[in-house]
């Protein structure tokens, strides 16, 4: 047995020792008596609490204080990443791309989750190849691989679903403008028929419009409404769709053929799109007919005829 053998059993034992150390600590009914507040609290709560603002605390439960401790420290680690990773505006602004709650501290946090979770399967593919005899130095790089590929793949996750949220926006548009424009031909002002479309509609735009109308219900402008979701989105055909009817609604002009030609040139902008994610897939398509469907047709014309003139030979 060697030392890194060595080193990779004491790991496993002591993971299954303290594993099955905290289980017994769980099972634990509670550390001792209830505390004399909560005791006799549920007595007096009509003079210390007469209003009833104050819950009631459960039992309490042996890992509640290493949890509270555990939970300040991760708090603490999320709020240093934040900190020492920076990019808090383009995190943000990229949180609100893709439509996701929470702050950049919290996103981060689960970036360092990651990070850790592929930081431990690394370390247990060091563990497995040592206890099989096969350790290499080189191995010991694999958790700090597998930290660093968690974190990129966090962040990667969120650049996609950014970019994914962008691209349904993007094809929404013209639809939802057109039912605008129909909206304000039949008479409506311009509140109540982005109303009317973000009840009746189900899509990420829709959603978008329910916020706006619920900050114009707040107190906030319509036009500063439209701009902020415009921001949000970052969808440059619907940050024109917003310029051009922020100023009609300034200038008064007519909402509805403003709608009609935006979602015209959103219609064809989406044509020009499709004609080049075609002319990329073709290019794409020819590297694979190129570099694997022909030689293997060559293969397959060429071999059975030199195996017959093995043979006549």
């Amino acid at each position: 047995m060697t030392v890194w053998t060595a080193i990779a059993i004491a790991v496993l034992l002591g993971g299954a020792f303290g594993a099955g150390l905290w289980t017994l600590l769980a099972v634990m009914p509670r550390w001792g008596a209830a505390p004399l507040d909560r005791r006799i609290g549920p007595y007096i709560r009509d003079v210390t609490d007469p209003a009833g603002t104050t819950l009631a605390g459960g039992p309490s439960d042996p890992g509640s204080a290493l949890a509270g401790v555990l939970h300040m420290l991760w708090q603490a680690a999320q709020t240093r990443a934040s900190a020492l990773w920076g990019g808090t505006d383009t995190i943000a602004r990229r949180l609100e791309r893709a439509g996701l709650s929470g702050d950049v501290a919290a996103f981060r946090g689960r970036q360092l989750a990651w990070g850790l979770v592929g930081g431990a399967v690394g370390g247990l593919i060091v563990v497995a190849l040592a206890v099989a005899g096969r350790f290499a130095p080189p191995s010991i790089l694999l958790p700090l691989l597998g930290a660093a590929t968690g974190a990129l793949g966090c962040d990667a996750l969120l650049t996609a679903k950014a970019r994914s949220r962008s691209a349904r926006i993007a094809e929404e548009l013209p639809t939802v403008l057109e039912f605008l424009a129909l909206c304000l031909a039949a008479g409506e002002g311009i509140l109540d028929s982005i109303r009317r479309v973000s009840d009746l509609g189900g899509g990420e735009l829709a959603a978008e419009l329910r916020r706006v109308v619920v900050d114009v219900g707040t107190g906030a402008p319509l036009a500063l409404a439209l701009t902020d979701l415009a921001r949000r989105a970052d969808v440059p055909a619907l940050a024109r769709t917003v310029d051009h009817l922020v100023a009609a609604i300034d200038r008064g002009a007519p909402l509805a053929q403003a709608l009609q030609a935006q979602a015209s040139d959103s219609r064809e902008e989406a044509k020009r799109s499709l004609i080049e994610q075609a002319g990329k897939r073709e290019i794409g398509m020819l590297v694979v007919l190129v570099f694997a469907i022909l030689p293997l047709s060559v293969v397959f014309a060429l071999v059975p005829g030199i195996t017959m003139l093995r043979v006549g030979l």
